[in-house]
């Protein structure tokens, strides 16, 4: 058995978790001001906050995906949904803001006016360039369409702009600006030879300088990742032309048919993908050593607030503890692969705590779940307001039917998640700005200036039924105690 050095923190025979450890303040000449929390995602994905979303279908879908890369970490797209839909909503976080946009919505100019009007309002745009045989002709706005009469017999080709002011591919920012100034334009289509190969917006350009820590791809587009099963080939190959990155969600990975079929998808895959759930040393040994290529390890089995699997399955691995193991897997065998501590985060002091024991980022569904961004429904009960989380193993997640190999075989004939409500938190930005705060002031207090320091220099101590109680505010009444 090779040397741990994460697994020792933790005690390597008990399944620890976040209740029953602290770290141990060390000297230290670090301000919370001086942490970069910079995390090295994937080999070539770099985020500016080690913050990711569960691909549930409670948690991510585009608004969350949108608000969390805008603010420097990564939403994954949930897969309880048909193929299409899924892609469709990976192709919104894309188009949401992107210096060129690539995947132009375009329309025919022998199209009625009322058509382009569907278009716009279903994808949420105020603009079609109008092509014919992939040559630019034109460009038809709301502001053309806006007081038309009889928009289902006049044509798009009678009230589109036919003088298109265009730019090509090798624009600046700069010069984009000024020539949407220039003619007091909002919409600038990209050509190469008279044939539409993108467009520029003034929404888009605007956004890029209001969220300056996005997270970005290398053409100016916001990251989102989608997760998938392994077993669903087509499902992966349309995802991998759209996304960044995809996720196996599948809730015991370390198994023959997972690793088999995994291998396969590799082999034709131009995007890094992240494996699991996993939660031994072994587990990830063998992915590290078996599947050639892969990007990093989803870690943790059974922590979430809403999974049941360790109450009726008695199986499990606690998110910390899996971590450790990962990582020791990991500093064994070597290699630059992230690790993801996915389940029970509750806090800031939990995320410290999962970095500490080697992840790369923590994956949330609980916290993210109960903010304005997440699709869950929104309710109020006495005089409060809460928003629906129901986890994947859950009936409310199987009626869907789209992700129930998530679970092995045998379990399909059981639950193994609840149903339930979170409280309402704000927006994500407010979220985040608490768990960064207070994981920047966790690393000020271990000595930390990065994530790759707090590794090295976190220390554990177990901490007793006593001690916990002692640690939380005590001996005071509370009227609201969900932040404890």
């Amino acid at each position: 058995m090779p040397k741990t050095h994460f697994r020792d923190k933790i005690h390597a025979n008990v399944a620890t978790t976040f209740n029953d450890v602290l770290l141990l303040p060390g000297f230290t000449s670090v301000e919370p001001e001086d942490v970069d929390i910079m995390t090295n995602f994937t080999e070539h994905m770099s985020l500016q906050i080690p913050f990711i979303s569960s691909p549930m279908d409670t948690v991510t879908e585009t608004n969350m995906a949108i608000a969390l890369a805008r603010q420097g970490g990564l939403g994954f797209i949930h897969r309880n949904c048909s193929t299409d839909e899924q892609v469709e909503m990976v192709k919104k976080v894309k188009r949401a803001e992107s210096f060129i946009i690539t995947d132009v919505i375009t329309i025919s100019q022998n199209e009625p006016v009322a058509r382009a009007l569907d278009v716009m309002n279903q994808k949420s745009i105020n603009g079609l360039p109008v092509v014919e045989k992939g040559r630019l002709i034109g460009i038809v706005t709301g502001r053309d369409v806006r007081f038309a009469e009889d928009t289902e017999k006049l044509l798009v080709k009678d009230v589109m702009t036919k003088d298109v002011v265009t730019a090509t591919k090798d624009i600046s920012i700069d010069e984009a600006i000024k020539l949407l100034h220039k003619h007091r334009i909002e919409k600038l289509p990209v050509t190469d030879d008279g044939r539409l190969i993108g467009l520029i917006t003034v929404k888009d350009l605007m956004l890029k300088g209001k969220f300056p820590n996005a997270s970005r791809g290398k053409d100016g587009s916001l990251l989102c990742g989608a997760a998938i099963s392994p077993f669903d080939a087509d499902r992966v190959m349309a995802l991998a032309k759209v996304a960044d990155v995809i996720i196996t969600d599948v809730s015991h990975f370390h198994n023959q048919n997972c690793f088999s079929a995994t291998k396969k998808l590799l082999k034709q895959l131009a995007i890094p993908m992240i494996v699991g759930n996993i939660g031994t040393y072994e587990a990830a040994i063998d992915c590290l050593t078996k599947l050639d290529g892969i990007a990093g390890l989803r870690a943790g089995i059974g922590s979430g607030s809403i999974c049941s699997t360790s109450v009726v399955t008695r199986a499990g691995a606690p998110t910390l503890f899996a971590t450790a193991n990962c990582a020791d897997a990991l500093s064994e065998v070597g290699g630059n692969v992230s690790i993801i501590a996915d389940g029970g985060i509750k806090n800031p002091g939990d995320v410290a705590l999962a970095i500490s024991a080697g992840a790369s980022a923590v994956m949330i569904g609980n916290i993210f779940a109960g903010t304005s961004e997440s699709p869950g429904r929104l309710i109020g009960f006495e005089g409060r307001y809460y928003k629906q989380y129901y986890g994947m193993g859950s009936e409310a997640a199987r009626q869907r039917r789209f992700a129930l190999d998530r679970y092995s075989q045998p379990s399909k004939d059981i639950t193994e998640g609840v149903e339930g409500y979170v409280p309402f938190r704000g927006t994500v930005a407010d979220v985040l700005h608490e768990f960064i705060g207070g994981l920047k002031a966790a690393m000020g207090y271990v000595g930390a200036r990065t994530i790759k320091e707090m590794w090295e220099k976190a220390k554990f101590i177990g901490i007793s039924q006593a001690g916990t109680k002692e640690t939380h505010p005590h001996d005071i009444f509370l009227p609201d105690k969900s932040t404890y």
